[in-house]
């Protein structure tokens, strides 16, 4: 069930957020978090009801060597083989569905064999919550997770806004605010989520589905060995960007608005990343949440930079190839993943040397704006690995975007494009539009509408006495027309929805 299709919109959340109510209006707050994984049970069990047991299973496992883990810690008596048990059995449950063909198609392209296993199809969300559950057994051995109820545990993995594709929450983050006595619905919060919802499925439907066919005309024309002019490639290199841009922004709207609706407020996963000045900064903005968990549980136990320069940089390129890996079954992935080692490695390089020699180069709204673009461009070229299906296709598209003779037009789409990419780089993102109303638990500064747009929207109450966006009747009578107009376009536009890009993952 698809956030954007009709039956989550106007049957799965009003059935949810009715029963959510009517709990919370009678205080009661475990009857609340049960109607709460029981909706996130039967959200799973709409893709696969042979999947949803076996993360039912997976969940008892891990509460229980959460548990046990815990537990121990408390009593002075670690036993690293029950951790180590944990993480194997998670991990195994993943390489399986998520890696078992890649690794047979490999082993039987290098010894000329012909292994087969059954189609195995991949459970959808599983890196997600396989990531959640990691960090949840690793923070209990270290002593840094309470042994927590059964029903706020299953809860905390199961929460359908961020099953799917994350954000990555952290156990700290989430159970906490489950245990609330307000635990209910609020209509301020509620407010709040539906317009976050709203802009996000904005951002999905009208936008990133748009974009997405020009992505795959010049991506197709490339897999099948067809030529590609210079203006072609990089309409289809710049399309793919903003498709996944706008997709997995889109996505991150409705998740935090629909964790919103019910009062709880998830981590800050999506910042803007297009904004960022140098391949640092855009790691901090881009899925911030798996940045965090390959930085506390993965580049840190390798000894991220405690170890001098040369391991710093071998500890940068481990963790994102092994990034890139967990993004997809494929070497293009690794690739991926690879790039982003070596920008970050270099990046790292470039400012240890710029502090030692005392460099000014880099500094100033010059440097800014150079770096920028910059970082914008190698994340482009990197994107082209990520979304092409094989090397050969990857090696055409740069080929034509580096100049292969061929100029071609520019067309329409450019105007788009530019357009797109001036409200990436110059305009503030939903959740600085939506700041004062706190819809994440990071610290937000709330940012005021553009100048061209707050007049516009004070005459229609959108805009309040600061300048940023107000949530009215006004707005929530917009909202809902809106939704139901996404809802009826997308319909008409395709009889098969278009998946988020990172539902795949």
């Amino acid at each position: 069930m698809l956030f954007n299709s009709a039956h989550f919109v106007l049957l799965f959340l009003p059935i949810t957020l009715t029963g959510f109510f009517i709990f919370g209006k009678l205080g009661w707050r475990r009857p609340s978090i049960a109607w709460l994984v029981a909706a996130s049970m039967f959200f799973y069990g709409w893709f696969s009801v042979r999947y949803l047991a076996m993360l039912a299973v997976l969940i008892l496992v891990n509460f229980w060597l959460g548990q046990r883990l815990a537990r121990d810690f408390r009593n002075g008596k670690q036993r690293p083989y029950l951790v180590a048990c944990g993480i194997a059995i998670n991990l195994g449950v993943l390489g399986y569905f998520k890696y078992a063909n890649f690794f047979i198609g490999n082993v039987n392209a290098a010894f000329g064999t012909a292994y087969v296993l059954q189609n195995i199809i991949l459970p959808i969300g599983i890196s997600f919550f396989t990531f959640q559950k990691i960090a949840y057994l690793v923070d209990a051995y270290r002593g840094d997770a309470e042994g927590y109820e059964l029903l706020e545990f299953s809860l905390f993995v199961m929460f359908f806004p961020q099953l799917i594709a994350g954000p990555i929450v952290h156990h700290k983050e989430i159970i906490p605010q489950f245990r609330r006595s307000d635990l209910r619905l609020s209509f301020r919060d509620l407010a709040a989520g539906i317009s976050l919802f709203v802009i996000g499925m904005v951002k999905k439907v009208l936008i990133a589905d748009t974009v997405s066919d020009w992505a795959n005309a010049a991506f197709s024309a490339t897999k099948a060995g067809g030529p590609l002019s210079f203006f072609d490639a990089w309409s289809g290199a710049l399309s793919f960007a903003l498709q996944i841009y706008f997709d997995f922004s889109g996505y991150t709207d409705m998740a935090l608005g629909l964790a919103l609706m019910v009062g709880i407020r998830l981590p800050l996963n999506f910042n803007s990343p297009y904004k960022a000045h140098n391949i640092i900064d855009f790691w901090r903005r881009w899925h911030m949440t798996l940045s965090r968990f390959l930085r506390d549980y993965v580049y840190i136990p390798l000894g991220g930079n405690r170890r001098g320069r040369a391991r710093r940089y071998l500890n940068l390129m481990l963790t994102m190839l092994l990034g890139g890996f967990w993004h997809g079954a494929a070497w293009t992935f690794v690739v991926w993943g690879g790039l982003h080692g070596a920008y970050l490695a270099i990046n790292h390089a470039w400012q240890g040397g710029r502090g030692r020699l005392g460099w000014k180069l880099g500094f100033g709204p010059i440097g800014k704006l150079g770096g920028g673009l910059l970082t914008f461009l190698c994340v482009v070229i990197a994107w082209v690995f990520f979304r092409a299906e094989g090397f050969a296709s990857a090696a055409a598209m740069l080929k034509a975007m580096a100049w292969s003779g061929d100029l071609g037009t520019v067309d329409a789409r450019w105007v788009i494009i530019a357009a797109l990419l001036a409200l990436v780089w110059f305009l503030p993102n939903s959740q600085q539009l939506l700041g004062e109303w706190r819809p994440v638990i990071d610290e937000i500064h709330p940012a005021k509408l553009p100048a061209m747009l707050r007049s516009a929207a004070s005459r229609l109450g959108f805009a309040s006495s600061a300048g940023t966006l107000a949530l009215t009747r006004s707005t929530g009578a917009i909202a809902g027309t809106l939704l139901f107009g996404l809802l009826v376009y997308q319909a008409m536009r395709s009889t098969t929805l278009q998946p988020f890009i990172y539902f795949q993952f």
